[in-house]
């Protein structure tokens, strides 16, 4: 029996409107300006809110995906979301992940994102080990001892509004990656129950 191909890296997304991806990119240029050692900075047009990452999948899989999360999300009505405050991963000390945190329908997001990880669960996806902190990456410092700053910046931008949005729609993302940053291109669209 020839076992199907997993070779689509996928993962499901919120996009936030382009406007607050620019917003995003301008505070990026404020902290690559007072954070010194190496940053790698996610590219602002092409930031998401994860819902589930799935890793590398088939295409059966993807039919699969898409039929659990049209199930959870057609009774969701839309979300009204806000890309603010600063913060990072795992903590202040030693900074690993930088990233704008997300305000608003986030108790309506958690139990969405929670029905979701249930539904993927049915078809085969286990659960993600740590709890759901909805928020978007701004950078990965490679080496907290280097990375001098960080701290600092974080602090002086904590109160960072990128703005708000009503969500509405979440997409299916495929991700392929190369030397000059992932590429994403959108699978398919789900929409919420208006």
């Amino acid at each position: 029996m020839n076992k199907e191909e997993k070779n689509i890296r996928a993962f499901l997304a919120i996009e936030p409107p382009a406007a607050i991806l620019d917003a995003v990119g301008t505070l990026q240029e404020k902290l690559k300006k007072e954070i010194a050692g190496k940053v790698n900075w996610t590219k602002a047009q092409g930031n998401h809110l994860t819902l589930k990452f799935f890793g590398n999948i088939s295409q059966n899989d993807v039919k699969n995906i898409c039929a659990a999360a049209e199930k959870q999300i057609a009774l969701i009505p839309p979300l009204s979301l806000k890309i603010e405050k600063t913060g990072c991963f795992p903590g202040g000390k030693n900074p690993r992940v930088l990233w704008l945190g997300v305000t608003g329908d986030t108790e309506k997001l958690a139990a969405l994102q929670a029905r979701l990880e249930e539904g993927f669960e049915n078809i085969g996806f286990a659960r993600e080990g740590r709890n759901f902190r909805p928020h978007l990456t701004l950078g990965r410092i490679k080496d907290p001892r280097q990375a001098k700053g960080a701290g600092e910046a974080l602090r002086k931008y904590e109160d960072y509004c990128a703005g708000a949005f009503i969500c509405n729609e979440m997409f299916l993302f495929q991700s392929r990656l190369n030397p000059q940053g992932a590429i994403y291109t959108k699978l398919e669209k789900f929409s919420f129950h208006c």
